[in-house]
């Protein structure tokens, strides 16, 4: 290695240990601008040339991301989420119940519309309805984020590493789903029980102590068509329309209004997140370019190769070493050359998912409910996570390796 590639790879290095934590002692960056600035580092010092870097932006990608934001932002501003918490409130009789609706509603509507999302929407509500209840507002929290987590993996639209793998593989949406909803389903099952048994006193079995009206506010209009347009994009997705092109037909489709001002929509896009993929399309291009990602799987291909469960193992350290979607792109290249890419590449969606559970610091949604939940002076201690993020990160984990094992 000659010293300018060993300035390469330190730059890499730096970066991803930024994107891995977050930030940087003393400096206001967060994993966008951490990685926006290595990928410009990594340009300026010959690692990557301009055009190569263009080149490497996914696209497809990109635009699906960008356009499931669109979608999203119109549900909400529509009060759909709402909605569906008021729902929530009305049919829970016991506490029980109350976790069993949470964690069904996260992990479903994950799978369609994001899960930092839906966390983003729910933890407000999921504290409000909590406090006024008088319970324990952690066990449900702690529900609401693996099950966003768990839920999102059985589609490609449910996550920002599944709709790279989904673009990667060219695996149909019905394909997709079909293969990991059940891995999904019972992952969700499991993360009840699970909570249910750690916290004994909190679910004991009494009756919720006082109903809690929970206003929805809905924008009419905007939510019938927030509706037909998500309606159409999933028949576009079922019916084997390109999944990019399905989700912008959609998006574009509420952006033609004659009340809602575009600039309302496009304020609330989470453009943080579009530039953190894009430059981390740039950094993942260079160790590829300049053959880094041979040498760090020289090892661990392999392993990785042998099979679902140690290609899970690889996925899941990976990803908390440099978070999930650094670890799909960093696989990317490498998923096709495997025996069975298909059964690789869902391996890859289901372990790099579920491996967010696994602690505090695990996923961005994770980390988005520990400080809403600060915000409104309750503390989601990392001890505290840990304790249920553990074990239903293992048994949600197993379940995949069997299911995947068997139905290939």
């Amino acid at each position: 290695m000659s010293a300018l590639q060993g300035l390469w790879l330190v730059i890499i290095v730096i970066t991803l240990i930024g994107v891995a934590v977050g930030r940087y002692p003393w400096l206001r960056m967060n994993r966008a601008t951490i990685a926006m600035v290595g990928a410009t580092v990594l340009i300026s010092a010959g690692a990557i040339t301009l055009e190569d870097a263009y080149a490497a932006l996914d696209m497809n990608t990109l635009v699906l991301l960008f356009s499931m934001m669109v979608v999203n932002v119109n549900l909400r501003l529509a009060g759909f989420f709402q909605l569906v918490t008021a729902y929530v409130v009305r049919r829970a009789r016991s506490a029980r119940q109350l976790l069993a609706l949470i964690i069904f509603f996260a992990g479903v509507l994950s799978a369609l519309f994001l899960n930092d999302t839906i966390v983003l929407m729910f933890t407000p509500l999921v504290i409000e309805i909590t406090t006024t209840l008088r319970r324990n507002p952690i066990p449900y929290l702690v529900g609401l984020v693996t099950a966003a987590n768990i839920g999102s993996a059985a589609t490609i639209v449910g996550n920002p590493q599944n709709m790279i793998i989904g673009i990667a593989s060219g695996l149909s949406f019905v394909r997709f789903a079909s293969r990991l909803l059940p891995v999904s389903l019972m992952g969700l099952a499991m993360a009840w029980v699970i909570l249910v048994w750690l916290y004994p006193r909190e679910f004991a079995g009494d009756p919720l102590s006082a109903p809690v009206q929970v206003q929805a506010r809905t924008y009419r209009p905007l939510l019938i068509k927030g509706l037909i347009s998500s309606g159409v994009m999933l028949v576009a997705f079922l019916g084997g329309v390109p999944i990019p092109l399905a989700a912008l037909a959609a998006a574009s489709l509420l952006l033609i209004t004659r009340r809602l001002k575009p600039a309302r929509v496009f304020k609330e896009l989470d453009t943080a997140l579009l530039v953190f993929f894009a430059s981390l399309f740039i950094v993942t291009g260079t160790i590829e370019n300049a053959g880094f990602t041979d040498t760090l799987f020289r090892v661990a291909r392999p392993i990785a190769e042998r099979g679902v469960a140690p290609l899970t193992g690889v996925a899941v350290v990976l990803s908390n070493l440099v978070s999930n979607v650094p670890a799909v792109l960093l696989f990317r290249p490498l998923i096709p050359g495997f025996p069975n890419p298909e059964q690789a590449w869902l391996t890859l969606a289901m372990a790099t998912t579920f491996a967010g559970n696994l602690t505090l610091l695990g996923s961005v949604a994770n980390l988005i409910v520990a400080e809403t939940a600060k915000n409104h002076g309750i503390r989601l201690e990392f001890g505290e996570y840990l304790r249920a993020g553990v074990p239903i990160t293992l048994c949600s984990l197993a379940v995949g390796v069997v299911w995947l094992s068997w139905v290939f």
